[in-house]
Parts: C-alpha cells; structure tokens; sequence
C-alpha cells in the first residue's frame, strides 16, 4: 500500500505543509500591511525595515542551532515546541501597541519559526524515503510554501481591507491549534542517535556571526575608524565566523559539517538554494512597492497583479520533480535558475518602457515564477538525499541556513540598491536639497512614499530607477549562482579534497 494513502503520513504530510503556510504568509503577507503600520504607531523607514527584518534574522540565526537541537532531542517534540511558540508569538504580534513591541515579538516568532522549519524537511525526509513518494510528499511541501509566500500580499492586502491588521497575524494564532493536533498523530519521533552533546559553542558562534553580518548590511553601515559601532559590528562577527569554522572543524559530529561539501550534489543544491534567494524571493517583498507607488495600483490590486510573479510557482514543482528522476539535478537546477534570471531581465526591460504598465510586467514575473517553481524543491530533495537519513536534521538545517542567510542578506541588500538608485536618479534631477534631506526624500520614495514638495512624475521616474538597478542585480545573481552549480554538480565526489573534481 502507498505510503501515502494511509492515515498517519497524510497527517504528517498535512502537519509540514500547513506550518510551511504559515511560515510563508508571515514573510510575505507583511509588505502589504507596511504602510497601514506606517500609519497606525507610526513607525519611520528604519522601523518598517526592521519590523520586516526581525523575523527573517531570528530564522537566520537560529535555523542551524533548531536542527541540531531536533537531532538531539527529537524532530516530533521539537517541531511542537516551534509550533506552540509560533502561535503564541503571532497573538502577541497581534496585540502589539508600538512598533518596538512588534519588532521584538517578530524575532520571537522568527525563532519559533526556525524551529518548524528545520523540523519540517526531516520529518519529510524520514517518513517518505521511496523515491515516487518522497518527490510526491516534497512536491506538495513546496506548493504549500509557495502558495503561502506568493500569496501573502494578496492575503495581506484583503485581511487590512475586510478587517484590520491585527488579523494578519492572529490568524496564526488559530492555525498553530490546528498545525499542532495533527503534527501529534502523525509525525513520528526520529533522532540522531550520535548526536548525543549539543554543540553550544557552534550555535552561539554562527548566531553572532549571522546577526552581525544581517544587521550591518540593514543599517547600510561602511564599517570604519569614523563609524565605530559598524567597525565593532564587523569585527565580532568577523571573529564569530572564524570561531565557527574552528569548532565545526575539530568536532566529530559537528551541527554544521564541512565534509558535506565533498559530495558535489550537496554543494550544487547550496547554491541553488542560496541563487533563489539572491533574486526571488527578497524582490517579492520590493515588488508590491513597485505596484503600488510606481503604478499606482491599490493593495489589493497590487495582490492580484503579483500574482503572476507567484502562481508559477505552484504549478511548475511537479515537471520540477519529474525532470529530477530522469535527468538528475544537473539539469534541473541550473535551468531554474537560468530562467530566473532571465525574468528579471524582461522585468527590467519592461520597467523601461514609457509609460510603464503592469501589463508589460506580466512576461518577466511568470519567468522568473516558472524558474523559482523548477528550483525549489529538486535543491531540498537533492540537499538531504546526498547525506544519510540519521543526520537528516544537519542536512536541512544546512540547506535552510542556505537559504535564510541569503534572503536576510539579500532583502537588506536590494533595500540598499533601491534606495541608492532612487537618491542617484534624484541627485541627476539636480533637485534642490542638502544630502541629508536628499538621503530622506530617497528612503521615502523606495519606501512607497511620496514626499511633499516633489513632483508625482520625478518620484516614481526615482522609483523606476531604483528597481532598474534590483532587477539588474536578481537577474546577474541568479545567472553566475545557475554558473557555478552547473560546475559543482559535474563533479565528481573527490574524498581527498574537499571541492576538488575528481
């Protein structure tokens, strides 16, 4: 009998998908609520970054330290303790009074969500081993997360315009009740049975070093002897990073091994997994900007219309995993992300025909839709089929750190990117203000806004601008990321050398 058809794998099947919901919708749901937070605290520029950032850093920091924790102590019991925190945390989020007090909460249900997800790809992985099934049980799961990010503006845009946008997050609240009855009848407990310490001072030191890295990029700081915080900044985390390579390196079974990266179908998934996530994903949380204030669309008018950049994703993981049986991921891997790059190079070139229309939009957003759809799910099934089933949880934690570093990183630096872009245009318009007030007018536009004593017409021309250099950016990335893991995945495992093909 098919794994699937009988009652406890479709309750853990169900259990990973709807937390993958979850998880999806509290990344992207929130640009959408943006400018009503904006409104109702208030909150400056700085904060909204932050308010969208405290969660995908709290996921960065912690993913790794998550999956070594369910290796040791058991994925079931660890994927109910992030599903009852989760939940808590959205209500909390929900009945936040100040824009500090959301910020704070958003790294709580970060945490929380790093755990559900560093549990989420090894019960998967340990319940579903034929190889028909397993593609079947990960195929579902990246439909599921992608429908919850590439419908969460939309989700968030209608919950703000039906009710308020409370409910954007105490909706979580409920879910995580449901998420929690089933993750209890179906999932079944599994371990590392050599995972028997914790390694502590591998969690601390990747955390600091994430962290630091994440936030020095968000401030847009240039570490230097003038700006001593952001020098201090870059020096911990400097000094982390190379503690964590040292202690990694000395353990037998380390939470992050590097002798992983000998098996060149590990190393090419990390980079398939990291090229999504230096394109894709951080421009959906840019692109309802660019609907909104470049175009003029309303929010849910700007959910509907990014639709087309989403809805790919949810149709093309199936051909994804059918052209991963037959023609392995050497194939697979680097054509999504190829394809991915080439969205955004028809996104740009749309972006510069005058006048500019949603419609001309529509051909970039559904390539680079398709090429994330054939990515996704052949780089998590190839990532934790290189490594054997107890060390399950290093091998997701490793992909997903992956992952979340990257978008941490790549959201804060496309912010950068758009801000500059805008502030170059402006500064070309010869508009008469001082730097700082230029840098303001700048953070405003790229924000949505639109700044009194500036004309309609130059703000959304700066704007325009601005996503002119993101998408040039996406498109580069995803291109040498398809480069390299196209190389890394010819090669043959070398057990000598790490990296070296054989």
């Amino acid at each position: 009998m098919s794994t699937l058809r009988t009652p406890r794998p479709r309750a853990a099947l169900a259990a990973v998908c709807l937390s993958a919901l979850m998880l999806g919708l509290e990344i992207s749901s929130i640009p959408a609520i943006l400018p009503t937070l904006e409104r109702v605290f208030p909150a400056d520029f700085r904060e909204l970054q932050w308010i969208m950032n405290a969660y995908t850093i709290a996921m960065t920091t912690s993913l790794m330290a998550m999956g070594a924790l369910a290796d040791r102590f058991g994925r079931k019991r660890i994927f109910l303790a992030g599903i009852a925190v989760f939940g808590t945390a959205s209500l909390l989020c929900g009945l936040a009074a100040s824009a500090p007090v959301l910020i704070a909460v958003r790294f709580l249900q970060g945490t929380s969500g790093a755990a559900m997800l560093a549990c989420q790809i090894a019960v998967l992985s340990h319940q579903f081993r034929d190889g028909r099934e397993r593609g079947t049980a990960f195929g579902w799961w990246g439909i599921i997360f992608g429908i919850g990010l590439g419908f969460g503006p939309l989700v968030g845009g209608a919950i703000v315009a039906l009710t308020t946008w409370h409910w954007v997050f105490l909706v979580h609240a409920v879910l995580a009740i449901a998420t929690a009855g089933l993750a209890q009848i179906g999932v079944e407990e599994s371990s590392d049975p050599h995972a028997v310490r914790i390694d502590l001072a591998g969690m601390v030191t990747l955390s600091v070093a994430v962290f630091c890295l994440v936030s020095l990029i968000t401030r847009g700081e240039v570490p230097s002897p003038n700006r001593p915080i952001a020098l201090a900044t870059a020096v911990v985390g400097a000094l982390s990073f190379a503690a964590f390579v040292a202690v990694e390196s000395r353990l037998a079974r380390p939470m992050f091994d590097f002798r992983a990266f000998r098996i060149p179908r590990f190393s090419g998934a990390l980079i398939g997994a990291s090229g999504m996530n230096f394109s894709f994903w951080p421009f959906v949380i840019y692109l309802p900007i660019h609907f909104q204030a470049g175009l003029g669309l309303d929010s849910v008018g700007a959910g509907l219309a990014l639709l087309a950049y989403t809805l790919p994703t949810l149709f093309a993981p199936p051909l994804a995993e059918t052209l991963l049986r037959r023609h392995g991921p050497r194939l697979v891997i680097p054509l999504g992300l190829f394809t991915i790059g080439l969205g955004f190079v028809t996104m740009r070139a749309a972006m510069a025909v005058d006048p500019a229309s949603w419609v001309a939009l529509m051909p970039g957003c559904l390539l680079a839709g398709t090429g994330l759809g054939l990515t996704n799910t052949p780089v998590t099934n190839t990532a934790t089929a290189a490594l054997p089933h107890d060390r399950a949880g290093m091998a997701s934690g490793m992909d997903m750190s992956a992952r979340m570093i990257s978008l941490a990183i790549n959201i804060a630096l496309m912010g950068v990117l758009l801000v500059q872009g805008v502030r170059a245009d402006l500064a070309a318009q010869v508009i008469p203000i001082g730097r700082g007030d230029l840098d303001w007018l700048a953070e405003t536009i790229a924000a949505g806004g639109l700044p009194e004593g500036i004309g309609e017409a130059t703000a959304r021309t700066a704007l325009l601008h601005g996503f002119g250099w993101v998408t040039l950016y996406g498109a580069l990335c995803a291109w040498a990321m398809a480069a390299a893991s196209l190389v890394v995945l010819g090669c043959r495992a070398a057990p000598a050398r790490a990296g070296q093909c054989a």
